[in-house]
């Protein structure tokens, strides 16, 4: 039976050129991810493929090198800027003897550090539960603690049989939650119309300055802060409107490269906010190199 190792805090990161664009711009916010997770980053291996190997992702001779980097540097994970297979993460931490995350473990973490809200921490941990189900390797025995062992596995049934069924059965949990959540929101939406309420949405990619701009307009004291994903969970403020019509302006969520599908759709009930929003007001960091991609990508 594979044991993973143990994590922390120091790491090298991993990030392999496939001859895409924005190559350089992906790794520099893969290094301000690690710095937002509370990470310290000890190196940084770069690489050049034509494909991922089936195996070990990059490749065993890149292996190598990451090994003995992590060796010298006394990392204790090494993060990959790209997403793993649970055969490439497993094979990997064989191979290296260390813990071994990919780009999307990375954000699920910092976003469980972040989320505050009780709605917020719900959407977080259906995100994780989803990914975690792809990687499940007897990693739920704490759950079994908790509700008592005695009676509680059927004849025959493995701990990994135990483990996916109880963690099916908290995603199932979360989900009918999650709905609830939205039906409330929907709710909400409706009554603001029936007021004729005027809805603000501030969008743009993670720490271009929405929150800061949204206290400046607000006069709010919301948490704002040069990290990656300073702000989670939707906050929302009633402006004085113009010609009888109130206004209500939401800080809502950033957007990131690559960011996961499960993130997506677990954030449905915050993101539902923006597509509902009657204007939306795009937050760009002028002083980002990358800041006509971000206006495209937005645009599109």
């Amino acid at each position: 039976m594979f044991s993973r190792p143990d994590s922390g805090t120091n790491a090298v990161l991993v990030a392999l050129d496939f001859g895409e664009p924005g190559y350089a711009e992906s790794l520099e916010e893969l290094q301000l991810l690690a710095r937002s997770g509370g990470v310290s980053v000890t190196a940084v291996v770069r690489g050049r493929r034509d494909r991922p190997d089936a195996a070990l992702y990059a490749g065993k001779g890149k292996v190598e090198e990451i090994a003995r980097i992590v060796g010298e540097t006394k990392a204790s994970v090494v993060i990959f800027n790209h997403a793993l297979s649970p055969i490439q993460e497993r094979n990997l931490e064989r191979q290296l003897s260390c813990r071994v995350v990919d780009r999307t473990s990375l954000i699920l973490d910092i976003f469980a550090q972040r989320a505050r809200s009780h709605i917020g921490k719900l959407q977080v941990e259906l995100a994780q539960l989803e990914h975690l189900a792809t990687r499940l390797v007897r990693g739920w025995s704490h759950l079994e603690r908790q509700r008592g062992g005695i009676g509680m596995r059927g004849p025959g049934e493995t701990q990994l049989e135990t483990d996916r069924r109880l963690l099916g059965k908290r995603v199932k949990s979360l989900k009918e939650k999650l709905t609830r959540v939205r039906a409330q929101h929907a709710t909400q939406r409706r009554s603001r119309v029936r007021a004729h309420v005027f809805s603000v949405s501030l969008v743009g990619y993670t720490n271009a300055g929405k929150s800061t701009l949204f206290n400046r307009i607000t006069k709010a004291e919301a948490y704002a802060a040069d990290q990656l994903f300073a702000t989670l969970d939707t906050t929302t403020r009633r402006l004085g409107g113009v010609a009888g019509t109130a206004v209500v302006i939401s800080d809502t969520v950033g957007f990131i490269r690559q960011l996961p599908h499960t993130l997506v759709e677990a954030f449905r009930a915050t993101l539902e906010e923006t597509v509902h929003a009657d204007l939306l007001l795009h937050v760009i960091d002028a002083s980002s190199p990358d800041r006509d991609a971000q206006i495209a990508a937005v645009n599109t």
